[in-house]
Parts: structure tokens; sequence; C-alpha cells
């Protein structure tokens, strides 16, 4: 083994890795363009790999004791596991090397896919808002350390003077989110490969121990998750057989398990009898452990204390407490970790001149969070005498917080206590499909797109120019009508049946309702890696909701003044606002959900009264906010379906509610997706094949479906042949008379050539299976 060093009293699980600037979506996206060189990327990447090093150490974190974590990447952590150990898909093996090894450029081909490859699939990561790339196994995978990232990244900061940890998903997480390749058997379980992969593992373990790392940072949320298809008792077998054989390895770096986003409960005794030399636990999500006859004595316990997910700041004296009592544990000893990785939440607080001060005292960011795990460990160490003015200082702007004017509004307060079962019924879904029928006169398989068109270059210029000043609300507004004329003319002139109206007026789908609404706040530079080089920038939900004036209904009414074909109207559902956002922890998150719901419903209602018959309420988040216990689930999906029905439950008989859900696995809310009662549901599908609809029809789905046939996030451009083959798939599930034909997502982060190709391409493909319906 390495020479042994402590597990670090004060350590945070994981880091932002786009740069403070967002310099690596900048430097990555230049690269793909080609405005750039692969070493003008590369140089970018090392200089903010260093800059966060000599960052964290100013904010109280070790240089040299492996307090650092090494969790860069390119694009995905578990794209990195892909490439490190062997796991490519087949049809990306004219990428490798020799030695099976995948360079840059091939591994950006992985995840976004080239000309008849298509990408790895992406879904969302746990309860967060980040998406990974799926893994794709069969029986015949098989592994070998390929890679050679998370050694040179170590060695580049050893180079440095610093000692840090490298971060890796775990064997037992990495295989239990894979999904079975094409051509596996149906009921193949990718946790049958641990065999082969463990060995690549020892292999990095052995390397790292070479470079010099005294720690590695193995990541097993797996195991708090009970929605994997793999059960607890399978996961936990899996991580006693996987660590029995890395700890026998003798050359290596000591061991940390780490189980964020939420408590490992049942299988914390699996993981500490393993003899692992430390356990990182998610104490904001989950609780301390039951430790009774469990032999801790060689086990460090690092405490997640401050919350890794949201952005509210800790009261440091009910933490401490919490350390204090893992103390009894009987640990070896007790250290101060974050509850997840940082990479879920903004950088500094300091970027942020706009925003209001007094809500900025409320507030920790990844800097003020490492702050305040550095202050808990010196507060463990040293007693509470020595941190007794930062516990006063929480303490004192959490109850200005409680106390605030909007935080508390009576009238919001009452609106909610005051609604009834009726609020949230419409009527029969057959008499509702037979008026919609008549008011929209669509053809079979309608064509639609998910809402919004290519942000350009010029739409972004304008709205920056607005916003400082120097291009008049008239001007900026006349711009957006322009935009949105081009939209609806390209739409009609590609033969598309029911329309929208672009969104070039929006920043970002729950952005721009979070500035109309009352109780939500906009950073100016709080932005979070959501997948690869995409960012968002959440906003922040810090009291009562309330709209106090229509949001979206001038737009609608003038995008749908322009043409006879219907134009959708668009808002974002209460859930998807909720997660994109950092909601606030005060209060219960169904109050928060139905008071969203009512203001949406307010929009709703006079958008309908503007004489828009169809009406979109996304809801990507769905899937995304259940929780990762199933003992939660009931509650959530009450509350969470409520919330939508409540939002669009007040419309006519012949007002077509849409919705949307995308980038997440949704099998298991079937039953949720069906209790939206929308009209028409469109899902991403096209990474997928359409393997949501067969479970669709299996739960009985009877309304409108829209399943993805265009994969909008690969700059690819989908043949005819592609997608008709798709639609192909689809009417084997699908009623063709409830069957609709539109991309995966909306279309904002691609570009004007390959969205009209795709279009074009989709609508050519949709009437050739129209014919072939036709003719059965």
């Amino acid at each position: 083994m390495s020479t042994a060093l402590p597990f670090p009293r004060a350590s945070v699980l994981g880091y932002p890795r786009i740069g403070n600037q967002r310099q690596l979506k900048r430097a990555v996206e230049s690269y793909w363009s080609g405005k750039s060189s692969l070493e003008d990327l590369t140089e970018t990447a090392a200089q903010l790999r260093r800059d966060t090093r000599s960052r964290l150490v100013e904010l109280g974190l070790g240089k040299d004791d492996a307090s650092i974590p090494e969790s860069f990447s390119f694009y995905d952590q578990v794209l990195d596991a892909i490439a490190a150990f062997g796991a490519v898909p087949a049809r990306f093996a004219s990428l490798l090397d020799d030695s099976g090894r995948l360079d840059l450029p091939g591994y950006f081909t992985v995840a976004r896919g080239k000309g008849e490859d298509a990408p790895l699939e992406m879904t969302k990561w746990f309860d967060t808002n980040y998406h990974y790339l799926v893994p794709e196994l069969g029986p015949d995978s098989a592994f070998s350390l390929v890679g050679t990232q998370y050694v040179d990244q170590f060695n580049e900061a050893k180079a440095d003077g610093f000692v840090t940890r490298p971060v890796v998903v775990g064997p037992v997480t990495f295989l239990a989110l894979s999904k079975a390749a094409e051509g596996a058997p149906a009921n193949f379980n990718p946790l049958t490969l641990l065999p082969a992969l463990v060995p690549a593992y020892v292999s990095l373990l052995e390397q790292l121990a070479e470079a010099g790392a005294p720690w590695v940072q193995f990541d097993e949320p797996a195991l708090v998750n009970e929605n994997l298809a793999a059960s607890g008792q399978e996961l936990r077998e899996a991580v006693a057989s996987a660590y029995e054989t890395l700890l026998a390895t003798a050359n290596r770096p000591q061991i940390a398990i780490a189980a964020p986003y939420g408590g490992l409960e049942e299988s914390f005794a699996a993981v500490a009898a393993t003899g692992v030399e430390a356990i990182a636990i998610d104490l904001v999500k989950g609780s301390l452990p039951d430790a009774t006859g469990i032999d801790l004595s060689g086990t460090t316990i690092a405490a997640g204390v401050i919350d890794g997910h949201n952005i509210w700041r800790a009261n440091l004296s009910d933490k401490l407490a919490i350390l204090e009592r893992a103390e009894g544990l009987g640990a070896a000893a007790v250290t101060v970790t974050t509850s997840t990785s940082l990479q879920h939440v903004p950088y500094t607080l300091d970027a942020e001149a706009k925003l209001d001060a007094e809500l900025k005292t409320w507030l920790a960011f990844a800097e003020e969070k490492t702050r305040e795990v550095v202050t808990l460990a010196r507060g463990l160490a040293e007693g509470r005498g020595a941190i007794e003015e930062l516990v006063t200082d929480s303490r004192t702007a959490l109850d200005r917080r409680e106390s605030a004017p909007g935080v508390n509004v009576a009238e919001v307060r009452a609106a909610t206590a005051a609604l009834t079962a009726t609020d949230f019924d419409r009527e029969d879904a057959e008499e509702r499909r037979a008026a919609q029928a008549t008011r929209l006169n669509l053809p079979p398989l309608p064509t639609t797109t998910i809402g919004s068109f290519p942000q350009t270059t010029a739409i972004r210029k304008a709205r920056a120019a607005n916003a400082r000043g120097e291009l008049a609300t008239e001007g900026y507004e006349q711009a957006m009508r322009d935009e949105i004329a081009q939209v609806i003319a390209l739409q009609e002139e590609l033969g598309l049946d029911v329309l929208v109206h672009g969104e070039a007026e929006r920043n970002d789908m729950v952005q721009y309702f979070a500035e109309l609404l009352d109780g939500f706040a906009a950073t100016e530079n709080g932005w979070v890696q959501s997948y690869g080089s995409r960012c968002t920038r959440p906003s922040i939900q810090w009291g009562d909701v309330s709209r106090p004036a229509p949001m979206t209904v001038r737009w609608a009414e003038f995008a749908q003044s322009l043409t006879r074909k219907p134009v959708k109207g668009m808002l974002t559902g209460p859930v998807t606002i909720m997660a994109w956002s950092f909601v606030r922890d005060d209060v219960p998150l169904r109050e928060t959900a139905n008071q969203i719901g009512l203001a949406l419903r307010a929009e709703v209602n006079d958008l309908e009264a503007a004489g828009i018959a169809a009406i979109q309420v996304d809801e990507p988040a769905l899937r995304e906010l259940l929780p990762l216990k199933k003992r939660d689930h009931a509650d959530y999906l009450d509350w969470s379906v409520g919330s939508f029905r409540l939002s669009t439950a007040g419309v006519r008989v012949d007002t077509q509610i849409h919705t949307h859900l995308c980038y997440s696995e949704f099998g298991e809310v079937i039953d949720a997706i069906d209790n939206l009662n929308a009209d028409v549901t469109s899902i991403e599908a096209a990474r997928s094949r359409m393997e949501i609809l067969p479970e669709l029809a299996d739960a009985g789905y009877s309304r409108g479906v829209g399943p993805g046939v265009y994969d909008i996030h690969s700059p690819r451009v989908p043949s005819v042949g592609e997608i008709q083959e798709l639609l192909e798939l689809a009417v084997k599930s699908v009623d063709p008379t409830l069957l609709w034909s539109n991309p995966d997502c909306g279309l904002k982060t691609r570009g004007y050539d390959e969205t009209v190709a795709s279009l074009r391409n989709l609508v050519e493909a949709t009437v050739a299976v129209r014919v072939q319906q036709s003719e059965a």
C-alpha cells in the first residue's frame, strides 16, 4: 500500500469543472467548430485544473493531504470511465488506437455521434439536473485499463506541488448505471460483468500507487438509489465482491467509498464490512447510520454535512451537532466534507454584483461551501469556541431570512390552502379528444416541434444589448417579433402541422419565468454544468410564488396572428421550474409546487382567452426529482402530478394540453405520465429507439403521444430512412390515430442548417408513414 496518510479532516467530494467564466464550455465549443486547435483546448483545461487546485488551497483545503478532489472531465465522468476501462461500443471501434485507447476527438465523437453512428444515450444523474452518458454493455464486453487520464491528472498536480485525490466512478455504480447493448439478451444484467471489470480497476490502483497517490475516491451513489434495475441486495453483494478484490491489491492507495445523494442505511454495514479506509456519507439527504455491532475502528467517516446539491447557507451550529454525534459511531476518525460533489452549484457569490445583498447572506455557492467545510473541521478539532463568531453569524442570517418580506405571503398561502379536488380535474379524455379534433382539424400523425428554435448570435446580441441599455426595449421587441415571423414562415414552408413561436425572447426555459414570477431571483454568473458543454443558470426560489402579470400571452398571440395553423402556447411546468432552480428548503415541496401551479394556471387561462388552442406545459424533470428511496415515491408523485394538473385543469374541453418529457428513464413513472392527464405527451425516444413505447402500451396509455424521432443532442442530421424506421417502430406499440411526430427536445442549441435539414427529413418520413398507414 502507498504511504499511509489520514483522510483529510476537511474536503469536498468534487468541484465545478466548467470554469468560473465557463472557460471550458467556450474552449470545447470553439474546438468543435474548428475555430481553435486541440492544443488550445487541452491548454485551457490544464489551466482550469491548476486554477481550481490553487483556489481550493486559498479557501483552506490542504495542498498536500489529498483534500483536493481530482474530478475534472472534458464532458462527463461516466464517459471518462467508459474510455479509461475500454468500454467503448463496437460501432466506434475505428476511433481506437492499437492499444484500445480513445483520443480526445474520438471521446467527443462517442458523446455526440457522427454520421450514421448514434452517440451514447444520455440520462439524468440520480436526482440532479446533470446528465451522464450511459454505458452500453453485453455478455461479451471486455475491459482493460487503457486510459491514462486519472494518473495523468494526478501527476500534473504533483508536478505543481499538490497531492490530490483522484475521483473515479466506482465499479458497482458503473455497471448498475449501464444498459444492455443492442443485441444483448433482454434479461442481461450488467452487474454480471463485475469479475471482468474489477481487474481493470486493480490496474488503476496499481498505477496510482506507482505515481504516489495516497488516496482514491470511488463514487458509488448506486448504493443509495432504489430506482435502479439492480436490487439493494444485488448491489451490496457486488460491493462486497468488488472491494474484496480491490482491497487485496498489494500496492494501492487507500480507498474512500463515497455514497452521495441519499442515505446509505442498510447498505452501510455492507460498505463498512469491506474494510475500506474511508466512507463518505450524505448527511443532508441521509442521516447518521446505525453502527450497532459494526467495527469502524479502522475506518474514517467523512461526514457530508454541507449540502452540495443546493445553495442555502448552512446553520453551522446544527451541522456541528451532527458531527459531534457522528463521533459516537466509534470510527477511527470523523472528518468533514460535502454531501455530494459541488459540481451542482455555481462557483462563488463574489461574482454576483446585482444579487440582493440580503439574499446573498442566506446563500453559499461552491467557494462559500468549501469555507463552511473548513470552518466545521476546525470546530470539530478545536471545539465550538474556536468558531463561535462564525456560528453566530450563520444563525443570525438565517433568522433574518425567516422573517424577511416576501418569504411568507399570506395571500399566496391562503390560495393554496383553499384548493379542492375539483381544481385538479378535467373532463373525460374521449370527450376532449373529439372536441379538439373538430377545433384543430389535424391530419393523421401530426408533426410539430417541442418549442424552441435555434438561438442565433443575432438574438443573443440583441438580448445583451438590451440588458446593457444599448438597445431600447422597443427595438429589442421588434427584433424578437421579426424572429418569430421568420420561424412561423419556416415552419409553414417545411409543412409542419402544429407550429411554435420559437421562444426567441427566452434566455432559458426556467429563468424566463423566474424573472417574471414573484419569489424568484436570477443570478448573473451562477452557471452549472447540465451535460457536456451545456450550462444552465438556475434561478433561486427564495419566497412564496405568484404571477404579477401575464408572461407569454402577447408573444403567442402575435405568432398565432401570422398563420391559420395552430400555434402552441409554451410554458414550463411546476416540477421543472423547481428542479432547474435552487428551491427554498424551509417549506414543503408540495406547497411550492402548488404555488407555481396556481401561477401557471392563470397564464394558461389567459392564453386560452387569447385564442390559443394548444398549450404545452413542459415537464422534462418529472422523473428527475423522483426520490431515490421508494418509501418517498407516493408522496412525490402525488404532489408533482397534482401541480401539473392544477396548472392545466382550468381550460375548456376543446383546448388541447400538451406536455413534454426528456432526459430520463421514464419506465418507473409510467403511471404518473398517464396521471398527468395531458392530451398529448411528447417524450424523448430517439437514442433509446422507442423503448418507452411498449411500456406505455402495457400501462394502458390511451391519449396522444409523440415519441421523439430526431435526437437534438447530437449535431447529426438524421436521414429520412432513419426517422421513418423509428416511426414504424412506434406504430407497433401506439395506435396510429394517437401518434405524433416530433424531435426529442427543443432546438435552442442547434444551428439552423442542421435544424432545417432534420425537420425537412422528419416531415418527409412522416408523410411516408401516413401513406403506409392509409394503405394498411
